[in-house]
C-alpha cells in the first residue's frame, strides 16, 4: 500500500509525495498509514566494484560507462488508530529532513521524542 505505483527505479529525483491510506481490520477498527514516498540515489555496486577492481589494478579505462545514478523510492510510514493526517505529515516531514539533511540528531532520539509528544484533542479548550 506503501508503493501504488510500484516499486520502480528513476533516472531523475522525484519530489516527495505524501499519502494516507485506511486501512479497516477484522474488528472494524479503522488504521490510518501515513506515507511518505521519496527518491534515493541509488548505484548499482555490481557495476561500481569492477570499476574500482580495474583502477586498483592499473588497467586502463577502456571506454567503460561508469555506473549510472538512479533513484529508487523509499517510504516513510506511520500508523495510527488516529486520524491526524496533518500532525503525521509534518512529523514524517522532519524526519525526512533530518535524513536527507544529515542533520546531527539521532533518528532514534528524534522519534522518540515525537512518540512523546501530548497532542490535544481537536474542539477541546484552547
Amino acid at each position: 500500500f506503501c508503493q501504488p505505483g510500484g516499486w520502480q527505479l528513476s533516472k531523475e529525483r522525484k519530489q516527495p509525495t505524501f499519502f494516507v491510506v485506511v486501512l479497516t481490520d477484522i474488528d472494524s477498527e479503522r488504521h490510518y498509514c501515513s506515507c511518505l514516498t521519496f527518491y534515493e540515489a541509488e548505484i548499482n555496486l555490481q557495476v561500481k566494484q569492477k570499476c574500482r577492481k580495474k583502477e586498483i589494478e592499473g588497467e586502463e579505462e577502456s571506454g567503460l560507462i561508469p555506473p549510472a545514478e538512479v533513484f529508487a523510492p523509499k517510504s516513510l510510514v506511520l500508523v495510527s488508530r488516529l486520524d491526524y493526517p496533518e500532525i503525521f505529515r509534518a512529523c514524517l516531514g522532519l524526519i525526512y529532513t533530518v535524513y536527507v539533511d544529515s542533520l546531527n540528531v539521532s533518528l532514534e532520539t528524534l522519534i522518540a521524542n515525537l512518540c512523546s509528544c501530548l497532542v490535544p484533542a481537536s474542539g477541546g479548550s484552547q
